[in-house]
């Protein structure tokens, strides 16, 4: 049996009144004509006195945000989604029904108002009510005003009630799809065609981590929910769509952190006849497309820093990058005794999976290089050891042409020159599963049907992962992946951290 507190009773009973007088305290259809910033925009300069010989009449609806009760005639502030407006009621305008109608009104409340477009002797612009319309009874009440969901966790866990009264989150929930529209619009300007590709899949592929697992009862099969976009995409390439994108969620089953959730959204785009320069021209002016018609700047405080957008960005192989920060040139051939010896050293621990020079240059790379590239910084060059679909360099097939956007010390984006050597990927596939037999949850599988359609052939072409959620980050300036995404996956009340 739930209980409810003393407020949540008073609500219900004030919700069975309205049902008596005839009305549905859930309310129906309300035709409005305008929202509270643009009415407030419209006559922010009108001067006070001019209002007396306008008679302009608006109609809108929001939420009961604030009540200033004054006998006869009082104050509201109603709430829509582009933001508030000051209502004047009198009981002289609407009646007595109507006022004491909405004497029992609570914040919270949803309400419809007619009335006349006025300003108070102090400047700011008002509705002066002429019908008063009960839509929707709150019967739970919002958090104070001026302390809202102070728990964070429950902002996350009631998003609902965190729009109502956080408006750095309602900025942030409107936001996201404008970037995101602007992302297709760019994508679209270059020639390319937007695609859907499946969830499901009976293999694990395009990229490491752990999956989550599913099972399909018809046909009594287990399935991955999709870690990546990455060969549906390239199948695509095969049949000669040449220039293809998705934007879509992808799943990895680990950890959760300001930076990572369980399901986030992806972009993968592959343009044929393209490289990695093409993909770096590309993710350079996509940015600064987002910046300057999306936020309006080029500049934003991201992880404690000042990130300037404006290019050109800095570009810097992996070796090159390890040696500027500890003088050691693994540029040069090396055996992998030498490379564990050097790991030694340097307090490096090397799990048996990542016993190959490829994988030991990465770990220096991640202990000493990942968190110093604060401005944007296209990182290329990575071993072929950890890019097992991606071409070798044909200078030095030890590396792949591959690259890593990095902002704030972030990876923001992983973009390739695509392998399309079927001989050469099967080789790595198989590379894979030995890694699989050692340990290496994250390794993929051999998936024989891209290595059929690559017999075909797959044009030369460049291909790039983004993930939108930090994407966004950056741009809204937020330093949790909960503050971007609407319904972030938490963990249970009471639950395991």
């Amino acid at each position: 049996m739930r209980e409810f507190t003393e407020q949540e009773l008073v609500r219900r009973e004030k919700a069975d009144k309205i049902r008596e007088l005839g009305l549905d305290p859930f309310g129906h259809k309300f035709e409005r004509t305008g929202y509270a910033a643009a009415i407030k925009e419209k006559y922010a300069n009108v001067e006070h006195d001019a209002f007396e010989n306008m008679n302009d009449t608006v109609t809108v609806a929001g939420r009961i945000m604030f009540i200033r009760k004054m006998g006869k005639a009082s104050f509201f502030s109603i709430k829509d989604k582009t933001g508030s407006i000051q209502i004047y009621i009198s009981i002289n305008d609407i009646g007595e029904d109507a006022y004491t109608l909405f004497k029992s009104a609570d914040i919270g409340d949803i309400v419809g108002v007619y009335g006349k477009v006025m300003k108070t002797q102090t400047g700011e612009v008002t509705i002066k009510c002429l019908e008063y319309t009960h839509l929707v009874k709150a019967l739970k009440p919002l958090p104070e005003k001026f302390h809202g969901l102070t728990d964070i966790e429950e902002r996350y866990r009631r998003r609902y009630v965190d729009l109502i009264v956080n408006d750095e989150s309602k900025r942030v929930a409107f936001l996201r799809p404008k970037i995101i529209r602007c992302i297709q619009n760019f994508m679209d300007n270059q020639g390319f065609t937007e695609v859907e590709t499946p969830i499901l899949s009976t293999l694990l592929t395009g990229a490491s981590a752990r999956p989550f697992v599913t099972h399909h009862n018809t046909q009594d099969l287990d399935m991955y929910l999709r870690i990546a976009l990455e060969l549906p995409l390239k199948r695509l390439l095969v049949g000669g769509m040449e220039a293809v994108y998705e934007i879509g969620r992808v799943f990895r089953n680990e950890g959760m952190d300001p930076k990572h959730n369980p399901e986030f959204t992806l972009m993968e785009a592959y343009l044929a006849y393209s490289d990695l320069e093409g993909m770096m021209d590309l993710t350079e002016k996509m940015y600064q497309t987002i910046a300057t018609d999306v936020i309006g700047k080029m500049e934003y405080n991201f992880g404690g820093y000042e990130i300037n957008l404006e290019g050109p960005w800095k570009r810097i192989s992996m070796v090159d990058a390890i040696k500027e920060q500890t003088g050691l040139d693994f540029k040069k051939e090396m055996s992998l005794d030498e490379a564990l010896k050097l790991a030694s050293e340097h307090h490096i621990e090397v799990q048996e999976h990542e016993k190959t020079v490829g994988h030991i240059i990465n770990l220096f790379f991640e202990k000493y290089v990942e968190e110093t590239l604060i401005q944007p910084t296209f990182l290329y060059g990575h071993p072929v050891e950890i890019s097992p679909l991606t071409k070798k360099n044909p200078d030095d097939p030890r590396f792949v042409d591959r690259f890593e956007l990095f902002i704030a010390g972030k990876e923001f984006a992983n973009a390739y020159t695509e392998l399309n050597d079927p001989i050469d990927q099967l080789e790595r596939f198989e590379e894979q599963l030995k890694e699989k037999d050692l340990g290496n949850e994250e390794a993929n599988d051999i998936d024989m049907d891209f290595i059929e359609a690559l017999e075909y052939g797959m044009p030369p072409a460049g291909g790039i992962g983004y993930g939108i959620d930090r994407l966004c980050m950056l741009f809204l300036e937020q330093e949790s992946i909960r503050d971007v995404l609407l319904f972030p996956t938490m963990k249970e009340r009471g639950g395991k951290e």
